[in-house]
């Protein structure tokens, strides 16, 4: 890879992710608490199906707890990202966290249309994640290090997303003190 591909793959498309990601999470941050505390109870009677532990769980999350898994969350993205960097975009942790990026942007899209209506996330998703998502593994392709993915890539990616979702809510629960 020549100096060129390196700066064509680099910082927008590897910090990028990082950038996009805050921008994208600080909606989260700021309308999760609300959306849950106000939205939860009408989603209930929509979904009686949904096991009651699960709304419950939804229902205690306040703003802190949330911040504080963001926060865990960024040191995940931001170490792709710098790996990406590192690897002029050929790292494999960073071109799956960046899939997984783009497809956690498909989910929110489909929370809103489950929801019929706003549901955190789904405003960045449209303009920002999977804009971001699509141009930066386009910039890769062109750079010749974009890896093939298959549709067990992307099972696999939102399996990892979706574990880091977790790990980062329980090491928020266990930074703040809460069971």
């Amino acid at each position: 890879m020549s100096d060129h591909d390196i700066d064509r793959c680099g910082v927008g498309v590897t910090f990028g992710l990082l950038a996009a990601w805050a921008l994208h999470d600080a909606e989260e941050v700021v309308t999760v608490p609300r959306w849950t505390r106000d939205g939860v109870p009408e989603l209930r009677g929509r979904f009686p199906r949904v096991p009651d532990r699960i709304w419950r769980r939804l229902e205690t999350i306040d703003r802190r707890e949330f911040a504080t898994a963001v926060a865990g969350m960024a040191v995940v993205v931001a170490a792709a990202a710098a790996d990406g960097y590192r690897t002029g975009g050929r790292s494999a942790f960073y071109q799956g966290t960046l899939n997984g990026f783009g497809l956690h942007g498909l989910v929110h899209l489909a929370q809103a249309a489950v929801v019929r209506g706003y549901a955190p996330g789904s405003v960045t998703s449209p303009l920002l994640v999977i804009p971001f998502t699509l141009w930066a593994r386009g910039r890769l392709r062109r750079s010749g290090v974009l890896r093939p993915t298959r549709p067990r890539d992307a099972v696999q990616g939102l399996a990892i997303a979706a574990a880091a979702t977790v790990g980062s809510h329980l090491m928020a629960r266990r930074v703040l003190g809460r069971s």
